[in-house]
């Protein structure tokens, strides 16, 4: 799944400069019938990597062994990179970290596996794998400029941009979209460094607390994060394909802004923890109000019509095909 940290294997073939791709690497991994330095040991020998597994007594003993080496600690297994005196450097799920040698040893169980690549170590059919990786990599930036030159052809074709203050709107419900997608990857599980990051801005951990509570959902039947998300989506899909309807998007808007006001005193007073990308979107919705209000959009939203309901019944189509699409995913985490 997308935003999974890379295997140890995958790391540890990068680590040793031995030509890999990480699909295949990874599938490799996850697949060893025994999650064990044994099946390990088996799979390196696939790429031509020798590997012999060492239990030390005196623990501090490892720091002479020479870098790479795999070290079994009490949180797992890591990849030393290097012990450089009172510093050792090691690799965890991808992420290059440091810690004091005293400490490193200390977490050690004195358990290592020692790694000797031969000269022509490779991944089997590396061509291959290495073809079908390009391949799809081609697909996933042919997506983004197909939908780049679609998106620009429906502002031209459109005129959207007759008025100024569409201009803005278009950007700020592109950024919701985004945040609201990292709010999915949370809710679903999904690792992303980058959700991570934006959600310690303000306090860290403070995403995954508030999205654990009982309000992180609408009624327990719609995570607020696919609320977000099928409500930027298709604000911003009929504001590029029927910018006349922009009245009724504000009007939407303005029926929004008192889920900010309960959203923050929740986190505030309830959840004791305060949720960064959610914070964003409240931020957001108060920022279109200004962008609807000083644009006049406000002045055209009567009279309600038939077609104002119609664009309701889009939101809610929306929402539970993402609903649906999400709890799927759930339910099959690996597709199976």
């Amino acid at each position: 799944m997308k935003g999974k940290p890379n295997s140890i294997l995958t790391d540890l073939l990068g680590v040793l400069s031995v030509p890999h791709t990480a699909e295949y690497s990874d599938s490799r991994c996850d697949s060893m019938p025994f999650k064990s330095l044994y099946g390990l040991s088996t799979l390196l020998k696939e790429y031509g990597v020798e590997s012999v597994g060492y239990a030390f007594i005196n623990k501090a003993a490892i720091c002479g062994v020479p870098a790479p080496f795999i070290a079994q600690t009490t949180l797992g297994l890591v990849i030393v990179n290097s012990i450089n005196g009172s510093e050792t450097e090691y690799t965890s799920q991808g992420v290059r970290e440091k810690i004091d040698t005293d400490r490193f040893i200390k977490a050690c169980t004195g358990n290592i596996f020692c790694v000797y690549p031969n000269s022509g170590a490779i991944e089997p059919d590396y061509s291959t794998h290495r073809w079908i990786s390009w391949a799809a990599q081609v697909k996933k930036w042919t997506l983004w400029i197909l939908s780049a030159i679609l998106f620009c052809y429906l502002c031209v074709s459109r005129g959207v941009f007759a008025e100024w203050s569409v201009i803005p709107l278009i950007g700020i419900y592109l950024i919701g979209i985004y945040i609201c997608f990292l709010l999915v990857q949370k809710t679903l599980k999904i690792h992303s460094h980058t959700a991570d990051r934006m959600c310690g801005v303000i306090e860290a951990g403070g995403c995954d607390s508030v999205l654990e509570t009982k309000a992180s959902s609408f009624f327990g039947i719609f995570n607020w994060s696919e609320v977000g998300l099928s409500y930027f989506s298709v604000s911003l899909f009929v504001l590029l394909l029927f910018p006349q309807y922009i009245s009724y998007l504000a009007v939407i808007n303005f029926c929004c802004l008192p889920f900010s006001f309960w959203s923050v005193w929740y986190q505030k007073f309830r959840a004791k923890a305060w949720c960064t990308l959610c914070l964003c979107v409240q931020a957001l919705l108060w920022l279109l109000f200004v962008v609807y209000l000083v644009g006049g959009w406000y002045s055209g939203m009567l009279p309600i019509t038939s077609k104002f309901y119609a664009l309701v019944a889009a939101y809610a189509v929306a929402l539970l095909s993402l609903n649906r699409l999400f709890s799927f995913i759930n339910r099959y985490p690996d597709g199976r």
